[in-house]
C-alpha cells in the first residue's frame, strides 16, 4: 500500500516546454545559431540545465556552452510564466491525494530556484513538503540519493512511495531508489518499457493496483 508520493516537475505536474522552448531559441538566436522546434527541444530535457544546453548545441558549438547558458537562464527567470501550466487533472489529483492524506513532494533536475518559484505560483502552499530542484551539492536524478533523503524525512520506507515522472530518467530513479515508478504519458522522454498513466483518473485507479 503506497504511503506518500514524490513527484516530478517539469512534463509530469507541468506542461513547460513552451517556456523552456522560447527561452532556449532567444539565446541561440542572440548568438545567431540555428534555433529548434519544440518536438526537438523536448528530448533535450530530463538530466539538467546543463546537459539541456549541450544538447542543443552541435559539437562544433560546445564552445558556445556557458555564453548560451547564461543567456537561458537570464531570458527564462524573466519569462518561464508565459510557457508553463498545470497538466489537466493535475491540481484536483494533488488536492484530493492531500484530502486523503498523502505526504507529496516535489523533486526535479531543474534548478532548485526555478523549481521553487514555479511550483510556489502554479500550486497552493499546502500541497508540497518539501520542494526540490537540482542542488550542486546533490547528484542528480537517476541518483537515488535525494529521493531517499526525502522518504527518510517522512519516516517512511522506499516501498511505501512511489516516485511519479514522465521520462525514462524519472523510471531509472524510482528503480534506483527501490520506489514505486508511476509514469504518465503526456510529458518528455517518454520510456517505452514500462505501464503509462494517461490521466489524472486513471491514477487513482493505479493506486488501487499498489
Amino acid at each position: 500500500m503506497l504511503k506518500a508520493f514524490i513527484f516530478d516537475l517539469d512534463g509530469t505536474l507541468v506542461h513547460s516546454l513552451p517556456g523552456i522552448a522560447a527561452s532556449l531559441n532567444h539565446a541561440l538566436k542572440t548568438q545567431n545559431l540555428p534555433t529548434h522546434p519544440e518536438s526537438t527541444v523536448s528530448t533535450f530535457i530530463g538530466d539538467g540545465i546543463h546537459t539541456f544546453i549541450t544538447r542543443a548545441l552541435s559539437e562544433s558549438q560546445q564552445d558556445r556552452t556557458a555564453e548560451t547558458l547564461d543567456l537561458f537562464k537570464t531570458h527564462y527567470k524573466n519569462n518561464w510564466h508565459l510557457g508553463t501550466h498545470p497538466h489537466p487533472g493535475i491540481l484536483d489529483l494533488l488536492e484530493q491525494l492531500h484530502s486523503d492524506g498523502y505526504p507529496l513532494a516535489v523533486l526535479s533536475n531543474k534548478p532548485h530556484l526555478y523549481t521553487q518559484e514555479i511550483v510556489s505560483h502554479l500550486f497552493p502552499p499546502h500541497l508540497f513538503e518539501p520542494v526540490l530542484g537540482h542542488q550542486e551539492a546533490n547528484p542528480r536524478k537517476p541518483d537515488p540519493t535525494t529521493a531517499l533523503q526525502i522518504v527518510k524525512s517522512w519516516d517512511l520506507s522506499p516501498n511505501d512511495v512511489a516516485y511519479v515522472g514522465d521520462s525514462t530518467t524519472d523510471l531509472e530513479t524510482a528503480h534506483n531508489a527501490g520506489l514505486h515508478p508511476l509514469i504518465f504519458s503526456w510529458g518528455y522522454g517518454t520510456p517505452t518499457d514500462t505501464p503509462l498513466i494517461h490521466s489524472a483518473n486513471e491514477f487513482l485507479q493505479a493506486l488501487s493496483t499498489q
